[in-house]
């Protein structure tokens, strides 16, 4: 009568599928990367504030070293996120901007679209992003990417 309702659900397509899985973040990897990203940052004598977002772009750690200029502990964040929902480093979208695409600037909710975030990826998923603000550019982005080292990545 109605064979064809006979079918196993493990047989249907949706049905047989298996949960994805990602790598995240642990407590133990950020104070990691924040340890190597601030030991980086002291042994240049740099005055920098350091973040660390998840995938979503939240803040999970956010410190300001001494001599760091106040408004570094709100670019640093901003860097971080835009790394993070971008998936790649924030100087993308310094340099989209800088070879004259300025409409970019219209983006909703992206405020660090400068160089120092650098997004924490493994095995092709984003688990994060480290931003640093405090000294020129390229060196905020270099105390990143040496935290985000101290975890193998």
């Amino acid at each position: 009568m109605l064979s064809w309702l006979s079918l196993s659900l493990n047989q249907l397509p949706f049905f047989n599928t298996v949960m994805k899985t990602k790598p995240f973040l642990e407590l133990a990897d950020i104070k990691a990367i924040a340890a190597a990203a601030e030991a980086e940052a002291l042994k240049n004598n740099w005055a920098v504030a350091i973040a660390i977002v998840d995938d979503g772009g939240h803040l999970l750690w956010l410190q300001r070293l001494d001599g760091a200029a106040p408004l570094t502990a709100h670019i640093a964040p901003a860097k971080a996120n835009t790394a993070a929902l971008g998936r790649r480093e924030s100087r993308i979208y310094e340099e989209i901007i800088n070879n004259g695409r300025t409409s970019f600037l219209s983006v909703p909710d992206i405020k660090g679209m400068l160089e120092g975030g650098v997004a924490i990826i493994k095995d092709g998923h984003c688990l994060g992003a480290v931003g640093v603000s405090g000294v020129k550019s390229s060196e905020d982005a270099q105390i990143a990417k040496v935290g985000i080292a101290a975890i193998g990545l």
